[in-house]
């Protein structure tokens, strides 16, 4: 038995019986289970990872820039077989790309710094919204948000569609972009990424908004802001979202 459990198979209890069977000494698939375990034959799982603790409450966000932001990554990889990804952050309100950082590796320090650059030049985010992956649950970025009073929501694990905003974006730029394009180096690769999220921003118009592009409508929501609410008026609705579940 224990020489069949060792071969290269992804069913051992099947092969087992296979191999009973061949020795004249045919078992059901019960009685070689429970010898199986009894032996301590059976595989090891992998232990889950332990994932970040967020809330998983449906979030309302105030209709203004930087209520929400929200993080992501894509991969590709250029005309050698080296492979690189690039973290995108959106404003889900303006569905702006605030930041689209290519580079052939990013950890939780690199997401650090590029926050707190991109905090500096716009302003603080009401939240950030992310996955549970590995550098966004890293020391660095939970000491990063402890630190800045930020709220950091983390989405169910196995639900994408929590992170919705940002996941439409890399499924733009992945259609548009990274599948129509040969990258040679990852200076040419930052500078072709860096100039489709300019038109993206700048030139492209957006059916959710309106037809508008994301400029154009951060600067209309921003203009609204500081025109409407000294004079009273009602602060903007919130913002639909899908609704998360557990």
């Amino acid at each position: 038995m224990t020489d069949c459990a060792a071969s290269p198979s992804s069913d051992a209890v099947s092969a087992i019986g296979a191999c009973s069977s061949c020795y004249g000494e045919p078992s059901g698939i019960t009685r070689i289970y429970r010898l199986y375990r009894e032996e301590g034959l059976a595989v090891r799982k992998r232990r889950n990872r332990r994932k970040a603790v967020g809330s998983r409450a449906p979030i309302l966000v105030e209709a203004v820039p930087n209520a929400r932001w929200s993080l992501d990554f894509v991969h590709d990889q250029m005309e050698g077989g080296r492979r690189f990804r690039v973290l995108n952050i959106v404003d889900d309100v303006t569905r702006e790309c605030l930041a689209s950082v290519p580079d052939t590796s990013i950890s939780g320090l690199r997401v650090v710094r590029e926050l707190s650059a991109l905090v500096a030049r716009r302003g603080k985010p009401g939240m950030i919204v992310s996955d549970n992956g590995t550098e966004l649950t890293s020391t660095a970025v939970l000491k990063w948000a402890q630190d800045h009073c930020m709220q950091w929501h983390y989405i169910a694990p196995s639900k994408p569609m929590q992170n919705g905003y940002v996941e439409s974006f890399n499924g733009r730029m992945r259609d548009e972009l990274l599948n129509e394009t040969v990258f040679t180096s990852l200076p040419q690769a930052r500078a072709v990424i860096a100039a489709w999220v300019a038109d993206y921003n700048t030139t492209r118009p957006h059916s959710a908004l309106g037809y508008q592009t994301p400029a154009a409508h951060a600067a209309k929501l921003k203009a609204m802001g500081q025109a409407l609410r000294p004079s009273g008026a009602p602060i903007p609705a919130p913002l639909p979202i899908p609704r998360q579940t557990a």
